[in-house]
């Protein structure tokens, strides 16, 4: 788009007289524009992080919302209001001839349909009064006026540093960063050393380009393995490498980073003067035509010699857009290069020139962010919730946010250790964590957030919800307090949620809000009871039908069968999770061998210390607990345990495909798993690479061998490319399995 400096009048900033909630908000509004412009500072001119660019993103969005809610309190020196940056005093200034701008942001399909409707406003809001114009081209009045018939343009939003090129009669004379919009720093040395710029034009042409400097992840993978045999401090992305390579002060720095760039927009051309001539045309002068759309601009620019990103895409409308969004969610984490959302333009130029910019932003363009998996929110208080073994977990209530393309309102704050750890006090302002279906995590806190009012948590003497007299300890040698009485009425709810999970007993239909119901109608009060219900009382309750209570029934009857692992799990053994049950089914076979087991016999079971074979002991000692299998053990058949392998061949050989196990050897070698498989579940992925001696763990180090990544993988990808660990897919996972077709 050849840009023009066209801005509106900032908005009026001067505040109405201050009640009390007001004083709040303008409060508020100060804090987050402090710690922007600190965080955008690091970011953007000393190319580092504090935060990660989601979080500084969320804290942008919230200072938006309130401005645009409270246009009154808006501060003279707003983040909204300015270009990020600033130039470094190492470099030459460079006052661009164009004035450089940055887009605004969209975070959800929502903000897409409402960017939408106001380009659709202001477009034939102009047309008509461009109709209207007795002095424009138009004539006079019309009272027909046709509707703007506008399409749009996706482009991927490389995740780099942007670059401003100027060509003289074709040849290279000016490269030049952002820097504050109005000047920035000369690196045109720096800029000659990456190949992908072409230092002459296929024409000789005058022209001034836009596009993004960005490092690969393959280079960025070699990069810090140079860096760890060097004993220095790894790089944190691809970004900021990119941003530090192109200031450096030695060109040679910057040719051994092997640095790329993407040309996107055509911001001047010939100085500004447009030759109305065939662009096709062979002559010289057919390469002055201005291109009509933001799509024949990309390919003039790919003409011209520049390397433009494949792609582009021309939408219809903004359901197309979407979509065009939604692939890329998935699609971004293929590419060699980071990708953080896709920019959306306006793609006719005509219509782009009637909506012209804001005072930072063009009107015809947009960010559209990809759901992030970080952002900040505030804590506004800290529950204890006890859970099915009387284990308390504290629990932060949040402001309502999204994060990972859900609206989360709690975190697990996990134990009064992680509390004190975190420094986390109800009021404080922190970054949220949430990675696909991972329970979300409070990752850090943002001090310079602060007011004084922020309250620590200390935890209570007393929780009702344990029974008894509410009494509560704290378990000796470990983080975690507990209910003193173990048999209160939450507790056991609880533990029969667990019961029927998708990872117990996995009873379709029968979830919370059913159990609560068939409690409080004394239907069921241990887990035994579950198999005794009839259609009969189904029927008897508010909200189940014919087809509902059927449901549940063929549900509960399909349950009966249960692998072992599975029913240890679901039995609620204090310090048994998931792969403890697995490893203690996997040693004893039988549930008859783990109940007759010794503690000595526990602890022989690779993973169960002291702690849990006590545990588990224990519980089998107790003639409660005994006659609570004796009466399962009626209705349930507990399945002989079979080794993952040989569920995995099992399942290999119904789909044809065999298991060419002999000589795989997974041992010493550990696999850490992120995103959705194509064909395996993630539990069947890991049975077998335990069966074939190998470890799963649930984080990615420096000690990983592999990283097993299907769609909609989160940060363990992006660990993975950090630390240079070995990323795979499911094909190449099966293959060094020794699965194949």
């Amino acid at each position: 788009m050849i840009q023009s400096d066209k801005s509106e009048n900032k908005p009026n900033n001067q505040t109405k007289v201050l009640d009390g909630e007001a004083v709040k908000i303008k409060e508020r509004m100060e804090k987050l524009s402090l710690a922007i412009e600190h965080h955008r500072y690091n970011y953007h001119v000393l190319d580092k992080e504090e935060i990660s660019a989601e979080a500084l993103d969320s804290l942008k969005r919230e200072l938006s919302n309130l401005e645009a809610m409270y246009p009154e309190l808006v501060g003279e020196n707003s983040p909204s209001l300015r270009v990020a940056g600033k130039p470094l005093k190492q470099f030459d200034k460079v006052i661009h001839k164009v004035p450089q701008w940055s887009f605004n942001d969209a975070f959800t399909e929502q903000d897409m349909r409402d960017f939408d409707g106001r380009v659709n406003r202001m477009l034939n809001s102009a047309l008509e009064a461009k109709s209207s114009d007795p002095g424009s081209s138009s004539g006079s009045l019309k009272t027909n006026v046709p509707s703007a018939k506008y399409t749009y343009d996706c482009e991927l939003k490389i995740d780099g540093l942007k670059v401003v090129l100027e060509y003289k009669d074709g040849v290279l004379i000016q490269a030049a960063t952002r820097g504050d919009g109005s000047v920035g720093e000369n690196v045109t040395m720096n800029v000659r050393t990456i190949q992908s710029v072409p230092l002459k034009l296929q024409k000789p042409i005058s022209i001034i380009v836009e596009g993004e400097v960005w490092l690969s992840k393959s280079n960025f993978e070699r990069l810090n393995k140079e860096q760890a045999h060097k004993g220095l401090p790894l790089f944190a992305n691809p970004r900021n490498v990119a941003a530090g390579s192109i200031r450096q002060l030695d060109p040679k720095i910057v040719s051994d980073r092997k640095l790329d760039v993407f040309v996107y927009d055509l911001a001047q051309l010939n100085g500004g003067s447009i030759l109305m001539s065939n662009p096709d045309s062979s002559s010289n002068a057919g390469w002055g035509v201005a291109p009509q759309t933001q799509i024949e601009e990309l390919e003039y620019l790919s003409k011209l010699g520049f390397k433009v990103n494949k792609h582009a895409k021309h939408c219809r409308d903004i359901d197309e857009v979407i979509a065009f969004w939604k692939k890329w969610q998935t699609l971004s984490k293929k590419e060699d290069y980071w990708i953080d959302g896709v920019v959306i333009k306006v793609n006719e130029v005509k219509y782009q020139d009637l909506l012209g910019y804001t005072g930072k932003a063009p009107r015809f363009g947009i960010a559209f962010k990809f759901q992030a998996e970080q952002v900040t929110t505030v804590v506004e208080d800290i529950k204890l919730q006890v859970g099915r073994t009387g284990v308390l977990t504290p629990v932060a209530h949040l402001t309502p946010v999204e994060v990972a393309g859900s609206v989360v309102s709690r975190a697990t704050l996990h134990n009064e250790d992680e509390i004190n750890r975190l420094d986390v006090r109800v009021g404080d302002t922190v970054i949220l964590q949430k990675a696909g279906d991972v329970i979300p995590d409070i990752v850090s806190v943002l001090k310079e957030m602060r007011t004084g009012k922020e309250k620590k948590y200390k935890f209570p003497t007393y929780v009702p919800e344990c029974g008894g007299n509410g009494e509560i300890e704290r378990i000796p040698g470990q983080s975690a307090w507990r209910c003193v009485f173990q048999d209160s009425d939450i507790q056991q709810r609880r533990k029969l949620y667990h019961f029927v999970s998708k990872k117990c007993f996995d009873i379709d239909g029968l979830g919370p809000r059913q159990i609560d119901l068939f409690v409080e109608n004394s239907l069921i009060s241990s887990f035994d009871d579950i198999f005794t219900i009839t259609k009969g009382d189904v029927l008897s309750l508010p909200r189940f039908a014919e087809k509902s209570a059927d449901n549940l029934i063929e549900g509960i009857e399909k349950s009966k069968k249960i692998s072992l692992p599975r029913f240890i799990f679901a039995l609620s053994i204090l310090h048994v999770g998931e792969e403890t049950a697995e490893c203690v089914a996997g040693k004893f076979n039988t549930l008859e061998k783990i109940m007759q087991a010794s503690v000595e016999d526990l602890r022989s079971v690779e993973g169960v210390g002291d702690v849990v074979a006590n545990s588990i002991y224990d519980w089998f000692q107790n003639p409660a607990n005994l006659e609570l299998v004796e009466n399962l053990l009626k209705y349930v058949e507990v399945q002989k345990f079979i080794s993952p392998l040989e569920s995995i061949r099992e399942k290999v050989a119904s789909s044809r495909m065999d298991h060419a196990g002999e000589g795989v050897n997974f041992v010493d070698k550990t696999f850490v798993l992120t995103g959705s498989l194509p064909t395996m579940t993630r539990d069947e992925a890991k049975d077998l690479i335990k069966s074939l001696g190998g470890d799963v763990s649930s984080s990615v180090s420096a000690k990983t061998d592999y990283v097993l990544a299907g769609e909609s993988s989160g940060l363990k990808y992006e660990k993975a490319l950090e630390l240079g660990v070995k990323i795979i897919d499911e094909e190449e996972f099966k293959k060094l399995a020794g699965i194949s077709a």
